[in-house]
């Protein structure tokens, strides 16, 4: 089970839905130069394709290369499926008789020659004896041989009647090498391959338009790249997947260590759980750990001691995601007797917080070490709450003292600040917040408190605020997935998602390259 995790995380299950449907399919994968279209098809041949039963034939780069960019594909099970266009040439011609290639010059002997050694690590399984539909190739055939496409035909016949993966990079290399009409060609594949021989054929095309071909085919995937604040981001889009519900159309996509993963969905290892109790993270030295190890070494160690730092949280992230990164931090605190003090935003809910945490510490630590100042609360019965709105100016400075007390514990622990300056401005007016904001720098640095400020877009404290501030992050939902990036520092966007392999609230920071 966890292997199967393992192997089809990060690729979208519209498209794993799509390819295990019944029969063949076709998927043409469009995009301009560098977006990711060549990681893609390798992907599925490793995370959709079983070995013996899939393949990669490229005509634009020989294998060497590819090994060279993904050095992942050098295992022994996936270089039995790249089949490099000039190998499938020579190994057209290694059938044929004996002496056949003697007619040929002495340089080109000299390439079989080396090629047939090279091939020695391939090793195929020969299957039973089903017949591939050749129809259509025959025609084809009949203008211009094509060996390494009669190649994979024979290939994909031995593995038959088990459903077979194609991948063909690109297009346009083998049209062109041949003298075909791409629409001709595709016609070609899907007729003998898809529709009469149980194989999916996936098309790469090195340009970002179909030319018109869109029709012939089940599929329609196109990749593009962009910047967003002077940062690279690729968008997945699904066009067209014949008989399969499209969820979502769009899904931002990282080439993280030459890997392809779409983002915003997990698929967690079978021994992944929602942990019952959180494990601190050790604090290195001058620093507070976030909770997530991807984020303190994005910081450098985590949080700076005495440090202020904010989150801006754009318009379309909602609280359940920035909490994914937030979460870790504060039960990092709780379960090393640290306490908090917490000003929360509008649409945040004390409740919902204490179930949060209470959940993975106990709830006595929450009660007695957590200080929730509400200003818009006469009364309560809960004793973490502390009724704001119903003291005067020196009542609440006394009632802040009392809550800091109980923050600190006995033990005089440094705590967290965390504050929503939404709720300060809209109760109290920006100067006012500006002011309390002050007051509340001073106190982190000189305690060594770690200070976490939420602003939210058109905030007019926000520029008085972002100069004080240690560090500067933007929080922001690409394509469904909630991600980071630092202003200060400047980072790349890092995608937030529950880890797969601890579970929830544990998180992991994914680049977006």
């Amino acid at each position: 089970m966890a292997d199967e995790a393992k192997r089809t995380g990060g690729v979208p299950p519209e498209v794993l839905a799509f390819l295990s449907g019944r029969g063949g399919r076709s998927l043409i994968v469009k995009g301009g130069a560098g977006t990711g279209k060549t990681t893609f098809g390798l992907e599925l041949l490793e995370r959709v394709g079983k070995p013996q039963q899939s393949y990669y034939l490229s005509t634009r780069v020989g294998d060497e290369a590819l090994y060279r960019q993904f050095p992942w594909l050098k295992a022994t099970e996936m270089r039995a499926r790249i089949l490099d266009a000039g190998k499938l040439f020579l190994d057209a011609i290694s059938a044929q008789p004996k002496g056949a290639s003697a007619e040929l010059p002495e340089s080109e002997q000299k390439k079989i020659r080396a090629a047939r050694e090279m091939m020695r690590t391939f090793d195929e399984e020969r299957g039973a004896p089903t017949r591939v539909d050749r129809t259509h190739l025959t025609a084809l055939m009949k203008r211009n041989p094509m060996p390494e496409v009669e190649n994979v035909y024979n290939r994909v016949e031995k593995a038959l009647p088990e459903k077979s993966l194609l991948v063909i990079d690109s297009l346009e290399g083998v049209t062109h090498k041949y003298g075909l009409e791409m629409e001709e060609f595709v016609m070609a594949l899907q007729k003998d391959l898809v529709e009469s021989s149980n194989t999916n054929v996936v098309m790469i095309l090195e340009k970002p338009e179909a030319g018109g071909i869109e029709y012939l085919v089940d599929g329609l995937i196109s990749i593009q790249r962009e910047e967003l604040d002077e940062r690279r981001v690729r968008h997945m889009r699904l066009e067209k997947l014949r008989a399969t519900n499209i969820q979502r159309p769009r899904y931002a996509v990282t080439l993280s260590n030459g890997r392809f993963e779409a983002l915003g969905f997990s698929v967690p290892s079978a021994a992944a759980q929602t942990s019952p109790v959180w494990h601190p993270v050790a604090d290195p030295d001058k620093h507070y750990s976030t909770g997530i190890p991807d984020f303190d070494t994005l910081l450098g160690g985590g949080f700076k001691r005495g440090s202020f730092n904010a989150f801006e949280v754009d318009v379309n992230v909602g609280i359940d995601d920035y909490y994914m990164l937030f979460t870790p931090t504060f039960l990092n605190f709780l379960t090393q007797s640290r306490g908090i003090i917490a000003v929360l935003a509008a649409g945040e809910s004390h409740e919902k917080l204490r179930e949060t945490l209470v959940r993975h510490t106990a709830p006595n630590i929450f009660d007695t070490r957590v200080r929730i100042a509400d200003y818009t609360a006469n009364e309560t019965e809960e004793s973490y709450i502390v009724p704001m709105a119903r003291y005067g100016r020196d009542e609440a400075m006394r009632a802040m003292v009392t809550a800091e007390k109980a923050a600190r514990g006995p033990e005089q622990k440094p705590f967290l600040e965390y504050t929503a300056f939404d709720t300060l401005e809209s109760l109290m007016g920006d100067q006012v917040a500006i002011r309390m904001y002050f007051h509340g720098v001073r106190r982190t640095k000189l305690v060594g408190n770690l200070g976490i400020g939420l602003l939210k877009p058109g905030l007019l404290v926000s520029s008085e605020i972002l100069n004080m501030m240690d560090t500067y992050f933007r929080i922001i939902n690409i394509d469904n997935a909630p991600c980071i990036y630092g202003i200060r520092p400047r980072t790349t966007i890092y995608a937030i998602a529950p880890d797969p392999e601890k579970g929830a609230p544990h998180a992991k920071l994914t680049p977006i390259v």
